[in-house]
């Protein structure tokens, strides 16, 4: 009987995906996902964590199973498995902690300790804990990992002065606009980048309007961005109403044209500014030479966060070592999770036996005073306890610094089965 657990993760992230690619790995349907997972690629628990950077799946499973899981993923987004090759990652036990250590704290992030994964992770376990999908390693993996993650973050200050795409692109306007506050905005996409740029501009007050393709998705994302729903036609007539517009959207053609924007600016006696975040590029880079528009895409947005990075890459490495230091404990708490079913097994069969030979001591004696009942019962409770605590806790131990066949001997020493227990 084995009672090792393997913890796995794979994954296809940005950092050796491209967007367009990323997309294709979405799971749409994540119930259906889950049980596909469990049934098909032998995974005991499952947690999918899906963000606009990345595509997760956490597993807990006795198997090397990373090409069932492969085929599995495959089948659900229809893709081929060729694809798959190129680009996921495996890893697992302790590097799957690490990885996700680095994810709850910021680490693995686009944009270094940003905030928004944290949340992401917290609606990823309570999902898959929703649908019964993760189970008792993965659940107490994950509350640990956020625990840790938001204590990391707190102490070393990593999101600290943290800026977005968004929020950075907001500034530059803010920067090269004069009474931004006067002006007229214009945020096209209803996506993450979207999001962080509607948020940045709700925090500092401004009024924007948002248009996406169908005035529906503008209309959902308003309600809870803020911002003013704007039909898509009207737009594309009327680019000479704005003074900043954020591109974030993917379209696989420029939706701002140098023709549109050449019109657009015979009207205006002011300047505009486009900033293009989306990717691929949607704003021809023509518009650039149109006199009046300052244009700024996305490299250049993102050159600017990396520089404001730079000054936390110095906490990169008290963060690295922090996380290294509490993968070990980490490791240590799922590896004592291994013995549990064992030591719940013998405690139910022990205070079984327990009662039963109470019950028939009670009625020998045939005693009514329920203090003196009382005080044989914590008799027999003691008993038990002092006696049975020590060796379960050394095989909790012995599990924990990875002594599989402590567990072993002691599954044969108390003729615990595995197969008896409903997991």
């Amino acid at each position: 009987m084995e009672m090792n657990q393997n913890i796995i993760n794979a994954r296809v992230t940005f950092r050796n995906s491209p967007i367009h690619i990323l997309e294709k790995f979405t799971i749409r349907d994540v119930k259906n996902a889950y049980e596909q997972f469990k049934e098909h690629s032998e995974l005991d628990e499952c947690v999918i964590i899906q963000t606009c950077n990345r595509i997760e799946l956490f597993g807990k499973s006795k198997t090397d199973n990373s090409d069932k899981i492969k085929k599995t993923w495959a089948s659900i987004t229809g893709l081929d498995e060729e694809i798959f090759e190129e680009n996921i990652e495996f890893v697992e036990n302790q590097e799957a902690l690490h990885h996700l250590l680095k994810l709850t704290s910021g680490l693995d992030s686009m944009v270094l300790g940003e905030e928004q994964i944290l949340g992401q992770i917290k609606n990823s376990i309570t999902s898959a804990r929703k649908s019964k999908a993760s189970g008792q390693h993965l659940n107490t993996l994950f509350d640990k990992a956020i625990r840790m993650g938001t204590r990391i973050r707190n102490s070393s200050g990593i999101g600290k002065g943290g800026i977005s795409v968004g929020s950075m692109a907001v500034k530059l306007a803010e920067e090269n606009i004069d009474e931004l506050k006067t002006k007229q905005i214009l945020l096209i996409g209803t996506g993450e980048v979207s999001t962080l740029v509607a948020k940045s501009l709700q925090r500092r007050g401004y009024a924007f309007n948002v248009t996406s393709r169908t005035i529906g998705r503008s209309e959902t994302f308003c309600e809870t961005m803020g911002g003013n729903p704007i039909k898509f036609e009207e737009v594309l007539s009327g680019f000479n109403k704005y003074d900043v517009i954020f591109v974030a959207t993917t379209a696989p053609y420029f939706l701002v044209t140098q023709e549109r924007i050449t019109d657009a600016m015979k009207d205006k006696n002011n300047g505009m500014m486009i900033l293009d975040l989306s990717n691929p590029r949607t704003v021809d880079e023509k518009v650039a030479t149109i006199g009046g528009v300052k244009l700024m895409n996305l490299d250049q947005i993102a050159e600017m966060v990396e520089k404001n990075m730079n000054a936390r890459l110095n906490k990169v490495k008290t963060v690295e070592n922090i996380i290294r230091e509490e993968v070990s404990v980490l490791e240590a708490s799922m590896k004592r999770l291994d013995a549990e079913p064992l030591v719940t097994d013998v405690f139910k069969n022990i205070e079984n036996l327990r009662e039963k030979e109470l019950n028939k001591a009670l009625q020998m004696l045939d005693e009514k005073d329920e203090k003196k009942i009382k005080i044989i019962e914590e008799l027999t409770k003691a008993v038990v306890e002092s006696i049975v605590s020590t060796p379960m806790n050394n095989i909790r131990k012995a599990s924990e610094q990875g002594q599989p066949e402590v567990v072993e001997l002691a599954s044969k020493l108390f003729d615990y089965k595995k197969q008896n227990q409903t997991d």
